[in-house]
């Protein structure tokens, strides 16, 4: 594992954190990323690892990764025969490090569009034991660079209504950069198995009055030689998430 030892984190009384990245067909910019994100988390006292979970990617992305990995004592990798979807990823990277005694797991995207310097930014609402802690574009210090006007549109309205539906506390539903106690997200009765299951944690964190924090961040845009984006930018995808606001709301299953 990281030099950061168990024992480490008992004598500094740090919280202990699993970066875990879902990866599918991300050959181009896989190794910037990781390169990235190592830099990072040396620079973060906290023992940590960082979890990369290949989801059945078929352009070459695996092997990739292995290389990286005999690179990169910080990293492990774990492998989906087939592509089963980003919150099936978050799952197989969050049981893993339950494993590894790591007490929360942080979610980000493989492309960049996160900046891993941004990582740092978790670590004091983790110190002070936020349940689940979420990177915020529409906060103070946050923003959005390099996003079409439309995608940007149809995601600021939609998390108006979300922050509606949910009661406040949060202020950016729909962003996927966050972090969360290990214990909690794997005791959620999560379903989704597509991006929708940002929503869905959602939703069960405010039925079970998890202590939540906003965290600014920044997303950028993907790079013009990476594939484009699997998240649709739709109203329609934007409705599907908002059931789970709505069964937030009115304590009803979705």
């Amino acid at each position: 594992m990281s030099a950061n030892s168990s024992s480490e984190r008992n004598e500094t009384g740090l919280a202990s954190f699993a970066v875990v990245v879902p990866m599918f067909n991300e050959a181009v910019g896989a190794e910037a990323f990781i390169q990235a994100a190592v830099s990072a988390l040396n620079h973060i006292p906290n023992r940590n690892y960082l979890v990369l979970v290949d989801d059945g990617s078929t352009d070459g992305t695996a092997t990739i990764l292995e290389k990286l990995n005999e690179r990169f004592a910080e990293t492990v990798v774990l492998r989906h025969e087939r592509n089963s979807g980003y919150g099936t990823g978050l799952l197989t990277g969050a049981n893993f490090a339950s494993g590894q005694g790591f007490d929360y797991v942080l979610f980000m995207d493989s492309d960049l569009t996160n900046p891993p310097e941004h990582i740092e930014r978790f670590v004091g609402a983790m110190s002070q034991g936020i349940e689940l802690i979420k990177g915020c574009r529409y906060c103070a210090g946050g923003g959005v660079e390099g996003v079409p006007m439309k995608a940007y549109l149809i995601s600021l309205v939609g998390n108006l209504i979300a922050r509606f539906l949910y009661g406040g506390g949060v202020r950016d539903s729909t962003n996927g950069f966050r972090a969360i106690r290990t214990d909690k997200f794997l005791d959620m009765p999560l379903r989704e198995g597509g991006f929708a299951l940002i929503m869905e944690e959602l939703m069960w964190a405010r039925r079970r009055k998890l202590s939540i924090a906003n965290i600014p961040t920044t997303l950028y845009s993907r790079s013009a030689d990476q594939r484009p984006t699997m998240f649709a930018y739709s109203f329609g995808q934007m409705a599907h998430y908002l059931k789970y606001a709505l069964a937030a709301r009115f304590a009803s299953k979705p």
